[in-house]
């Protein structure tokens, strides 16, 4: 992507940035990450009825943005509105919702709760619609921006979008299993929208032992993406009777560690792993038969490992 230059390269992860003024939002062309919401219509209140007998009813504009000078977001927005008296069982009741950009609402006069949600990023507020009067425009400053996720593996190996995923936690919480889950199972290439602040991001290369972390800060109204140096790469193992020979079918292999640990196990002519950098003992049972090798993995060094029949 053209538009973005490097600005620092530390602990295996390439953060690019783009200017903080934007003639339009970053993200108006890309679809933010966002949460799996069953959202229902605008549900309509039994009316209020004045004094007249009409119906009354009040139109609330509602309009959110990156930054306070940042220009309206145009998508990506999920609105809802909640009425301010809980439910029967003690939530407060949905009463509207709206996905889009700006959103137009028509309510009674009242309390509510205003939610808006862009990606990961989100914002509440009270919302009161008074009975008489002009009804403030509500306009929401998200203090927001967006994160896109890649990897690479060794000096300049990319990595296949399939064999990768990102997890996103809040940074402030503390150490690794007391973090924050902010959102899982992340694609590269995805822009996820979300309240500035560190995060911190593990990135998943394979379903191994190939896993980087890194802090990441999002500053608001800027797009940031980050590209995460792996060290590892992807093996084939076979039994073979020679060099370069065919690979002997119904095999069971089992991958160890430089310390003897079990890392992976799998049965068939070919064994295709991912695996950080390091040195690991690969067994090969063929019918009554054991044989083993050791070898060596190489960050961005993908390659063939044969266990040979007759050592």
């Amino acid at each position: 992507m053209t538009s973005y230059r490097p600005i620092a390269l530390l602990a295996g992860i390439l953060l690019l940035g783009v200017a903080p003024t934007f003639a339009q939002s970053p993200f108006d062309e890309i679809e933010p990450a966002m949460p799996e919401l069953d959202l229902p219509g605008l549900n309509q209140y039994a009316p209020t009825i004045a004094d007249d007998g009409s119906e009354q009813f009040r139109t609330v504009v509602l309009e959110a943005k990156l930054t306070e000078d940042a220009p309206l977001l145009k998508d990506g927005l999920v609105w809802r509105v909640f009425d301010s008296v809980p439910g029967p069982d003690g939530k407060l009741p949905l009463v509207a919702s709206s996905e889009g950009g700006s959103a137009e609402m028509t309510f009674p006069p009242g309390d509510y709760f205003l939610h808006v949600a862009f990606g990961r990023a989100a914002v509440s507020k009270k919302l009161q619609v008074p009975t008489e009067g002009p009804v403030g425009r509500q306009s929401i400053t998200l203090n927001a921006g967006g994160l896109v996720l890649n990897a690479r593996s060794g000096e300049d190996m990319r990595i296949p979008p399939g064999e990768l995923s990102f997890s996103v936690y809040d940074a402030s919480d503390g150490a690794n299993d007391e973090r924050r889950l902010v959102i899982a199972d992340v694609k590269p290439d995805t822009v996820i929208g979300l309240n500035a602040g560190t995060y911190h991001v593990v990135s998943e290369y394979g379903d191994l032992n190939a896993s980087i972390r890194s802090d990441i800060y999002i500053e608001a109204g800027k797009l940031t993406e980050a590209t995460i140096q792996h060290r590892a790469a992807e093996l084939t193992l076979k039994l073979v009777s020679e060099r370069g020979g065919e690979a002997i079918a119904d095999t069971a292999w089992s991958i160890l560690t430089a310390s003897g640990d079990p890392i992976s196990e799998s049965v068939g002519a070919f064994s295709t792993i991912i695996l950080s950098e390091g040195t690991y003992t690969a067994v090969a049972r063929n019918k009554d038969n054991v044989y083993q090798r050791d070898f060596t993995v190489h960050a961005g060094v993908n390659t063939d490992v044969e266990v040979m029949l007759s050592q």
